[in-house]
């Protein structure tokens, strides 16, 4: 438990940002789900779409410290390369 008023603040800043964390990498999953539905549906234009919108949303996450760099690259890549697949077909 914290005892110092230093200890009792940072305990107080860690909840708030806890909770801005878990709330923006929420919505970077709702922006990745999104795109990986339009994978599936098939729908090229909705996919590539979806991407452009969910690209920001992860490297703002990266900005933030949300995820990690190389994790947000990787991610982007493969779906992107889904995409291009699906718009090839």
């Amino acid at each position: 438990m914290a005892n110092t008023p230093q200890s009792k603040k940072r305990a107080r800043q860690i909840e708030r940002r806890t909770n801005i964390n878990k709330a923006r990498r929420s919505r970077i999953r709702t922006f990745l789900r999104k795109v990986e539905a339009a994978i599936a549906s098939g729908d090229a234009d909705a996919a590539k779409l979806a991407l452009q919108n969910a690209q920001p949303e992860l490297m703002r996450g990266v900005t933030k410290g949300v995820v990690h760099k190389n994790t947000a690259a990787r991610k982007i890549s493969r779906l992107a390369a889904r995409v291009k697949a699906l718009s090839a077909s």
